[in-house]
C-alpha cells in the first residue's frame, strides 16, 4: 500500500524477494500545468510488474475492504499510501499491516515527518518499521535505523535517502516478522512529536522569524510545498539562500558584503536562488541583472 516516490523501492525490493498478490495506491488524479489524470509512481510500477493494482476512493468502504480480503494476503506492507486505515483491514492479514516510517518514532509521527526533521533542524533521523495500530503512527516498532542529516539537506535530499534505507531495512526486517521471532517494542508516547500534513500556503516565509529557522524551512520545504513570498504585488519562490550576519528592517533587502540580504526578526538571510512569478529560476546574480530595484526591496 502505498502511493509516491518514497514507495516506489520498497515495493521494487518486494517484487525481488516475495509474491506481492496486489498493490493498493489513490485513485489517479489530476496533476501538473495541464492537469492530465496521472497514474501513482506505485501504481507504474506494479503495472510494469504485472501485478493486480486496487484503487479504492476510501478505504474504509465495505466493498474496499473485501477486495481486500479476496486477496488472502499475510502482511499488508504500508508506505506513504495516503489513507488512514481502519481496524477493519488492519486485521485482515495474519502477520498484520506494517509500516515503513520516515522518522525515529515517537519522534514526527503523521503526514510530514522528513520536512519536519530539517525544518526542526534535528542532527539526524531516520526509518522506523512499526506495526500499525489504529492510532497515528502510534503503534509498536520491530526496528530502528537512524541517519546523520546534512547541513544542507533538503525535504528531497532526505526523501530519497530514507526511501532506499525504508527498502533496505524492511527486507532486513520483514523475514523475522513473518516468523514470529521480532517481538515490536511500545513506543514512549511522552516523548511524541507531531508533524502534521503540509498545505501549500505554509510556504510563504514569514521574515519575522530568524534567519536560521527561514534558512530551515527551505532547504525542508524543497520542493514541496516550496517556499516564498510576495514582492510589488508578485510571488516571488525563494529557492535557496543562506545565512549572513547583519540586519535589517523585517522584510527589508539590504546590500551585505556585496549581495542581497533580508532583514528578519534575527540575522540576514541571502536568497542564492529566486523565480518570480512567470519567469524562470535564476541566480541571484542574473536575477538582479533584470531586477536592479531588488536591491531596496520591501518583501511581503
Amino acid at each position: 500500500m502505498g502511493t509516491p516516490d518514497f514507495a516506489v523501492p520498497p515495493l521494487q525490493q518486494l517484487l525481488r524477494h516475495y509474491n506481492v498478490v496486489g498493490v493498493v495506491t489513490q485513485p489517479d488524479r489530476p496533476a501538473g500545468r495541464n492537469r492530465a489524470v496521472q497514474q501513482s509512481p506505485v501504481k507504474q510500477v506494479a503495472l510494469a510488474a504485472g501485478v493486480p493494482v486496487l484503487q479504492p476512493e476510501k478505504i474504509r468502504k465495505p466493498e474496499a475492504i473485501e477486495e481486500l480480503r479476496q486477496r488472502n494476503a499475510d502482511v499488508f506492507i504500508v508506505a506513504a499510501f495516503g489513507q488512514i486505515l481502519p481496524q477493519a483491514v488492519l486485521d485482515l492479514p495474519s502477520s498484520g499491516a506494517i509500516n515503513i516510517h520516515a522518522s525515529l518514532l515517537p519522534r514526527w509521527r503523521g503526514a510530514a515527518p522528513i520536512q519536519a526533521a530539517v525544518r526542526a533542524g534535528d542532527a539526524e533521523t531516520g526509518i522506523t518499521i512499526m506495526k500499525m495500530d489504529a492510532g497515528l503512527d502510534t503503534g509498536p516498532m520491530y526496528r530502528q535505523r537512524a541517519i546523520p542529516i546534512a547541513a544542507d539537506e533538503t525535504g528531497q535530499s532526505l526523501h530519497d535517502k530514507l526511501s532506499q534505507l525504508g527498502a533496505d531495512l524492511l527486507i532486513e526486517t520483514l523475514p523475522e516478522i513473518l516468523n514470529g521471532s521480532l517481538v515490536p517494542q511500545p513506543q514512549d508516547g511522552d516523548l511524541a512529536t507531531l508533524a502534521p500534513r503540509i498545505a501549500k500556503e505554509a510556504g510563504r516565509i514569514d521574515w519575522s522569524k530568524p534567519a536560521v529557522e527561514i534558512e530551515r524551512t527551505v532547504r525542508a520545504f524543497t520542493p514541496w510545498p516550496g517556499t516564498f513570498t510576495y514582492w510589488n504585488g508578485k510571488l516571488l519562490k525563494i529557492l535557496s539562500g543562506k545565512i549572513i550576519a547583519g540586519s535589517a528592517g523585517i522584510g527589508a533587502v539590504a546590500m551585505s558584503d556585496h549581495r542581497p540580504a533580508v532583514g528578519t526578526g534575527e540575522g540576514l538571510f541571502a536568497p542564492d536562488r529566486l523565480q518570480i512569478e512567470g519567469r524562470s529560476a535564476m541566480s541571484i546574480d542574473d536575477f538582479l541583472r533584470g531586477h536592479p530595484d531588488f536591491t531596496d526591496a520591501q518583501l511581503q
